[in-house]
């Protein structure tokens, strides 16, 4: 088993920093079942499938895992793994702190201008662990409801949490209420 410290020292040989997105990435192609840990099987099932035989091979494949996150279909694979990956063993939900670092990690890459509200929102409002529901849906909603609200709607079926997000917005200012036209 590789634990967090061999981790830490696998990250300084590619000379990439822990909390580097490309991290969670290979945590992925690895099917790593736990954070800030590889088992034998999963790392060397990992490297083997990405062609990996030395240190010098490894570090030429952080920009190519670095590169799947711009493909849509494999970004939202990857958001849908980290639910899993990160949660602690034995619980259903995702403890608040570890969603919101997992938030503001793969929305700056997808550049969802709302993740900072949302953060500030989901720690004044809910304080609570994160279903996985609530985790799938916030994708959706980054996906497909533009940062001035404009599209969205009040009829659709988002989780209520989202409601609630949506006029934290209008209340702080943050978006203007969508007029009906």
């Amino acid at each position: 088993m590789i634990m967090a410290d061999g981790i830490s020292n696998l990250c300084n040989d590619l000379q990439v920093n822990p909390d580097d997105i490309v991290m969670l990435v290979l945590a992925w192609e690895m099917r790593a079942e736990t954070m800030c840990e590889f088992s034998k099987q999963e790392f060397i099932g990992g490297v083997q499938s990405l062609e990996i035989d030395s240190m010098e091979k490894f570090k030429k494949k952080i920009p190519i895992l670095r590169s799947q996150l711009k493909d849509e279909d494999t970004f939202r694979d990857i958001y849908n793994f980290a639910f899993d990956w990160a949660k602690e063993k034995g619980q259903k939900s995702l403890a608040l702190e570890t969603g919101i670092a997992l938030w503001q990690l793969l929305f700056a890459e997808f550049k969802w201008p709302l993740v900072d509200q949302w953060c500030q929102f989901i720690q004044e409002r809910h304080n609570k662990a994160i279903s996985r529901d609530l985790w799938l849906q916030l994708l959706e909603f980054a996906r497909t409801v533009d940062s001035t609200l404009s599209n969205y709607d009040a009829e659709g079926a988002w989780p209520w949490l989202l409601d609630e997000f949506v006029e934290y917005l209008i209340e702080t200012g943050a978006c203007t209420e969508k007029s009906d036209e």
